[in-house]
């Protein structure tokens, strides 16, 4: 197993404080954001190797994969997603809301992917909306409390909470969510203050906020939403979903179609990897709104929150119904026998707690190791570890 070294993206709604006090260093000033670990091409993780023709020598994640796909990925995880690692993991440091976001299912992907290359729209285009031919579900494990937008909320109580805030202008909305079957309402009122005025739009974000910081409560949230993005027509869309805070070692799974956005904390978060994304608020970047009303489904849910219970072995396990990543937890206690992590997929385990010892490898936290797969594995010491790997 080796080392990984990450890399932090200084995305402008990162903290300037989480990452730098989880790795022990002193902060910037700048925001840091997200620190990634896998194959992204945006920022692949690097590693030097001590053995082989290879050894001493800094490279990509990517290349040392590329190079011998199924000695560090296993045969049954080539065949079944390739010859690349399937995902990506992160930790991600939210200091302000994300954009609002929903990501397509698979079989979206791939005709949204083939009809942008037909149509010869570049891959980096500022309007265009798939990147790859791939789904993104993911997963957000909470290492402090975290707070976040995801799925719908009944329309009655989207509604209520409009209701609550005293704005003329949110009547016409409120009024809509009242006059159809629940999904038909939902769409029609996502599809109406997409396509409202702006300026109008603006002025009802405005007076909603102000509202909002007066009545405090459970009306809260949207007065820090709009704080940071004033007169955009997604503080109006996220009274729609459902408000969620996670303490840590809590998770949430977000599937193909729910509207999701993370609002403040520090958390571990996994992915296929994939940059598709659709946007419907809380950014300045392009919107395509028919693209995203075919994608975002119209249901009412509960977020189902994640807490798993230990195995006999001390894994914790975050159940999800896809098989790009699986991601698990261990607390490891001092003085216990070591706990023998061997598997036949890709792993890389992240130290978020203690100092742990990978095989021969001393962790601290914000600290990695890419694990091939079939290699002998063993972690003792005091602390936490999460390990991400596929499922194959």
């Amino acid at each position: 197993m080796d080392r990984l070294s990450n890399t932090v993206r200084p995305y402008a709604w990162g903290s300037t404080t989480a990452i730098p006090e989880l790795l022990g260093v002193a902060p910037t000033g700048e925001p840091q954001a997200e620190m990634w670990m896998g194959t992204h091409p945006g920022a692949p993780s690097r590693l030097t190797r001590t053995t082989g023709a290879a050894a001493g020598r800094e490279q990509s994640l990517a290349e040392v994969i590329a190079a011998d796909p199924e000695g560090e990925l296993g045969r049954a995880t080539v065949d079944k997603f390739g010859p690349h690692l399937p995902f990506l993991l992160k930790l991600l440091a939210a200091g302000a809301p994300l954009s609002l976001q929903v990501h397509p299912d698979l079989d979206q992907a791939r005709r949204g992917y083939a009809d942008e290359e037909r149509r010869s729209v570049p891959i980096d285009a500022p309007h265009r909306t798939y990147k790859d031919a791939s789904h993104k579900p993911e997963l957000i494990c909470a290492l402090t409390p975290f707070a976040g937008l995801c799925g719908f909320r009944r329309p009655d109580e989207a509604a209520a909470t409009m209701a609550a805030l005293g704005v003329d202008s949110l009547k016409p909305y409120a009024d809509l969510l009242g006059a159809h079957p629940e999904e038909a309402a939902l769409r029609e009122v996502l599809t109406a203050i997409l396509g409202a005025d702006p300026a109008e739009t603006a002025e009802t974000v405005n007076e909603a906020a102000a509202a909002a910081q007066r009545l405090g409560g459970a009306l809260a949230p949207y007065a820090r939403i709009a704080h940071h993005f004033p007169g955009d027509p997604g503080v109006i869309a996220a009274m729609l979903l459902n408000y969620v805070e996670l303490q840590p070692g809590e998770a949430l799974f977000l599937g193909a179609g729910v509207p999701h956005a993370y609002l403040d904390g520090l958390g571990v978060e996994i992915m296929a990897n994939s940059d598709n994304v659709l946007r419907c608020g809380l950014t300045p970047k392009h919107i395509d709104v028919p693209e995203l009303l075919r994608v975002v489904r119209f249901e009412p849910t509960e977020p189902g929150i994640l807490r798993p219970e230990a195995s006999p072995s001390g894994e914790e396990l975050y159940e999800t119904p896809v098989d790009e990543f699986r991601l698990s937890r261990f607390d490891l206690s001092p003085g216990a026998e070591p706990v023998d992590l061997t598997r036949s997929t890709p792993q890389i385990l992240l130290c978020t707690a203690g100092a742990p010892k990978a095989g021969t490898i001393g962790l601290t936290p914000g600290t990695s190791v890419f694990v091939p797969a079939g290699e002998k594995t063993e972690v003792s010491g005091m602390g936490t570890l999460f390990r991400a790997t596929v499922v194959a």
